[in-house]
């Protein structure tokens, strides 16, 4: 294959940035076409190919087409460069692992609230309001008062003073002998 252009470098990236940031938003099919554009331009076997790949697996599993992602998974374990064999073999690792089975009394639905109007919103409990609310104002914490320093008995520290004395005297003759 005959070395990219500066354009279809430059086109290259980007399509992988778009591809990569449309993954990240959950538009996973749009994801997908930019990512096999990014492909295309910069060759399979390159190192942005072999990272756009990496990518496509993750949103071919990501829209359930599993044996895609798979078989996408097992070519790009024969990649040239070192770092894209390692993250296609600890993908095909994930993607191959026996699948849980889930007990439907374990899970919890999360109902979608978005779809409802204000009103049924107040039946639903722990609904939010779609208006902010601001936040509480904190109370103000009263000044703690002053302490009157004469009050203070001091006459019961003197066994912090016999303490410092003893470790001082410790510390002394382990440096006299050496120890």
């Amino acid at each position: 294959m005959e070395p990219l252009t500066v354009e279809q470098g430059e086109l290259a990236r980007q399509s992988y940035r778009i591809g990569r940031d449309a993954f990240e938003r959950g538009r996973y099919r749009e994801s997908i076409e930019r990512l096999q554009q990014a492909v295309e331009l910069a060759g399979r076997n390159s190192i942005l190919g072999g990272q756009a790949q990496v990518w496509l697996v993750s949103a071919f599993e990501a829209l359930e087409k599993r044996e895609e992602a798979i078989a996408l998974c097992e070519a790009i374990t024969r990649h040239p460069h070192d770092t894209t064999r390692k993250e296609a073999n600890r993908l095909l690792y994930i993607l191959k692992a026996p699948r849980l089975k889930i007990r439907p009394e374990w899970r919890t639905e999360i109902p979608d609230l978005t779809r409802l109007d204000e009103g049924e919103r107040a039946s639903v409990p722990y609904a939010r309001p779609t208006k902010k609310r601001s936040t509480p104002r904190r109370k103000p914490q009263p000044e703690p008062e002053p302490i009157d320093l004469s009050q203070v008995n001091t006459r019961d520290n003197g066994f912090v003073w016999v303490g410092i004395l003893a470790i001082a005297l410790l510390l002394g003759g382990l440096l006299w002998f050496g120890i």
